[in-house]
């Protein structure tokens, strides 16, 4: 039983970890984008990216099992590359992770972008730094309490999500079932003693990232 737990446990957190590296390095030129753009696009960019807020995860994961499945133009895409389906794998659960935790990492990068605002661009451009000198050695530094902020969150809610996980990959010990499914299966099995322990884990890890963030960005005093 503990090694069903262990498994659990670094799968949650590998899919995590994965989960949070690509958000961060996606989420990036989307987040610039809203925060600088002001093309018409802007407004359903933004929704789509906003709507794992608002939609249930099983929704969104039945909706992407049917665009990964065998006759989704994405399934029929991997499998045409060779790459076989990525419903109930983890490289499945990837791809629904990074879309559900997608508003967690692209906000907070937005809203930092937009209280950036122009003048450290302008100022970086009349020393005739590139665009990309300019993101890399004024607005990333500027920005790294957000950076912070979105992995973090990120992270967390990766570790949290229990929909779709289920929808997507399934319950496959060692391959899907992350730490949210193995409570779930525990309570099935009425093994309550266990799913505390787990279930009260998950709690104490989000009272302390959230505790963590707020003092993150509370203001020093000066």
């Amino acid at each position: 039983m503990m090694d069903a737990i262990w498994q659990a446990v670094w799968l949650t957190l590998k899919l995590a970890s994965i989960t949070t590296l690509i958000l961060l390095l996606l989420g990036t030129p989307v987040a610039w984008w809203l925060a600088t753009t002001r093309s018409w696009l802007k407004g359903p960019v933004n929704a789509v990216v906003a709507l794992p807020l608002v939609l249930p995860p099983v929704v969104i994961g039945f909706y992407l099992l049917v665009l990964m499945g065998p006759k989704g133009p994405v399934g029929q895409l991997t499998e045409s590359l060779g790459w076989g389906l990525l419903p109930f794998s983890f490289a499945g659960l990837v791809v629904g992770s990074v879309f559900y935790s997608l508003p967690f990492v692209v906000q907070p990068l937005g809203n930092a972008f937009e209280a950036l605002g122009r003048a450290p661009l302008e100022a970086a451009a009349t020393l005739r730094a590139s665009p990309l000198d300019t993101f890399f050695n004024v607005v990333l530094p500027l920005c790294k309490p957000a950076y912070l902020t979105a992995a973090v969150m990120g992270f967390a809610h990766t570790v949290g999500e229990f929909g779709i996980v289920l929808m997507l990959g399934g319950n496959l010990p060692g391959q899907t079932r992350v730490l949210s499914v193995h409570i779930y299966d525990l309570v099935e099995a009425l093994e309550y003693t266990q799913a505390h322990w787990l279930a009260g884990g998950l709690m104490v890890f989000a009272f302390a990232i959230l505790l963590g963030l707020q003092r993150l960005q509370a203001p020093k005093a000066p």
